[in-house]
Parts: C-alpha cells; sequence; structure tokens
C-alpha cells in the first residue's frame, strides 16, 4: 500500500465515504475532538484556499486516507509492505501498525504547523519540472543557488522531479531549466517549500515531539522517503521522520526498492491517483489500484480476490 501526500487534496475529498460508512463518520469526529475545528467541513466545503494551508492540508490528508485504509483493513486486505509520498509515510505507519491515530493526526498537525512558521508567507515556491532527467535538475539548481535557495524537493518518477525553495531562486531555476530543455513547469499548490533546507527549523521542533509520542516496530516493512530503504524498528523510524522533512523524497527508488522486496501491485490508499500515475511511469509492468471512495474500494477489493 502507498498514501498519497500534499498535492493530493481536492474539496469533496472523502465525502462519500462519510456519507456511507459509520466509521468514517466516527474517524471525522475523532479527528475534529483533537483538531478543534470540524475537519469534516473543511474537507467536504473548503474553501479551497484554507484546504491548501499546510497546516490543514496535513490532517485533512491524514484523515481521510486513514479512513480507506482503516476500511481497505476491513475487507480483509492487509499490505506486505508500506511507502508513503512525504506526508503519506505517516498514514504508512498507521498501516505498518508503527502510530495509533491519535498520535498520527497530533503529530502532523505540528508537522504543518511548523512547516508553515518556517518560511514567511510568499517566500517560497514550488514546481513540478517535466520532461528532463535528475542531473540535468540538480545542475539547473546549483546554477540558480545563486539567487537563494532552491533544490530537488521530489524526485518522483522518470521526467517529473519537484523542486522547491526560495520564489526568486526557484523562478531562476525555472527559467534556466526550460533553457536547457525542460517540456514543461508548474507551479504547484504546496504553501510551503518543502524538503529543502528551509524546512530544518521544522524539523528541529518535530523531533521533541516525536520524541514523545509512542511509536512501535513495525509489522511490515516501511520504504522511507529520505533513503529509500526498508525499515522496521522504532528506532529508524524516529530519525527517518526528522530527515525527511530537510531532504528530498526519493519516491521513484521507493518503488523501486518495493520492488526489490517482491512486490507487483500498489494499492493508493487516499485521494486521488497520482501515485498510481508515477508507478505507471516508474515501471509499466506494476498493477496498480486504488481506494478513495467507495466504487474504487469495492472494485480494488474485487481486483485483489480475483
Amino acid at each position: 500500500m502507498v498514501f498519497p501526500g500534499q498535492g493530493a487534496q481536492a474539496v469533496g475529498m472523502g465525502r462519500d465515504f462519510y456519507d456511507r460508512e459509520p466509521l468514517a463518520r466516527t474517524m471525522f469526529d475523532e479527528a475534529a475532538g483533537i483538531l478543534g475545528y470540524d475537519l469534516a467541513q473543511l474537507c467536504f466545503d473548503g474553501p479551497k484556499e484554507q484546504l491548501n494551508l499546510t497546516e490543514f492540508t496535513q490532517p485533512a490528508l491524514l484523515t481521510v486516507s486513514a479512513v480507506a485504509l482503516r476500511l481497505v483493513e476491513r475487507a480483509g486486505i492487509r499490505a506486505a509492505a508500506v511507502a508513503g509520498h512525504s506526508l503519506g509515510e505517516y498514514t504508512a505507519l498507521l498501516a505498518a501498525g508503527g502510530l495509533e491515530f491519535h498520535d498520527a493526526l497530533a503529530l502532523v498537525r505540528k508537522r504543518g504547523r511548523y512547516m508553515q512558521e518556517a518560511v514567511d508567507e510568499g517566500r517560497g515556491a514550488v514546481y513540478a519540472i517535466l520532461g528532463m532527467e535528475r542531473d540535468a535538475v540538480v545542475e539547473g539548481c546549483r546554477e540558480a543557488s545563486a539567487r537563494g535557495v532552491v533544490s530537488p524537493a521530489n524526485f518522483n518518477a522518470p521526467g517529473q522531479i519537484v523542486i522547491a525553495g526560495e520564489k526568486a531562486a526557484v523562478e531562476e531555476a525555472v527559467r534556466l531549466l526550460k533553457a536547457k530543455g525542460c517540456r514543461k513547469a508548474i507551479a504547484l499548490s504546496v504553501s510551503v517549500p518543502v524538503h529543502t533546507v528551509l524546512m530544518q527549523p521544522a524539523a528541529d521542533r518535530l523531533a521533541a515531539d516525536l520524541e514523545r509520542v509512542a511509536i512501535t516496530d513495525l509489522h511490515v516493512p516501511l520504504v522511507n522517503n529520505v533513503d529509500a530503504k526498508p525499515v522496521r524498528r522504532a528506532s529508524e523510524v524516529r530519525p527517518s521522520l526528522i530527515r525527511q522533512l530537510p531532504s528530498s523524497v526519493l519516491w521513484e527508488d521507493s518503488v523501486r526498492t518495493l520492488m526489490t522486496l517482491g512486490i507487483h501491485t500498489l494499492v493508493e490508499v487516499g485521494p486521488g491517483t497520482v501515485l498510481s500515475g508515477l508507478g505507471k511511469r516508474i515501471a509499466p509492468e506494476l498493477r496498480l489500484l486504488n481506494v478513495q471512495d467507495s466504487a474504487s474500494l469495492t472494485a480494488t477489493v474485487q481486483a485483489l480476490a480475483a
């Protein structure tokens, strides 16, 4: 099972499960009690501008993905291994038995707030760079770094790399990369420059919270973002989550690592099908399924049973 991160959010996410499943309503109610606001209303009705703010995006995505996960598990499906894209790594920990939902939600609420507060509003920018190889993107960021902080944030798939950093430096990198043959550069709806050194203050603050939360050894391997390696012990999970914030997400490498573990089917659990699209680009031979509403849950259960 793989779990999406920021960028997968959309107004209306989770509503189908909420309307049909008492379990979903219970989990949304629990989330509202922890967060102190009506998360269901934010997810279902927006406004989009608020949902796209990191401090709200992260608890919202975690909750919707966790609801989908519990319904998948109720159907008798268990993961042989897990991975999550950035924020999705926390939902992956739920699936692997390393974290409880209430602890994960409290953590990502703080994580989102720390990330939001680490960089002044309007200072950062995040772009997807399409149609360029890793080395060229890394070199373009290096050249643009004279204007400020800019670096690859996500190595998502062949020809799809996300860069982030300070706005002037990112815009300079985009200009350089277009001149070098970048097919397209797309500004992303992420309100902070994720997975860059600008997130180190957020990582330092989160480290103290992680020390106070109960994390247990995992039932199945979690392929982590920062190294693209399988981890099982709680003593490996904590430092991995701290290092994740100022480091690039190695998603392409993570999917390839899952395949070395014998995985041939990815079930994307949570809003959207972003990770399924990346999986198709990384390894066309993978079988790709997703669970984001009742219809896709039924289809995935039937496909796995067959």
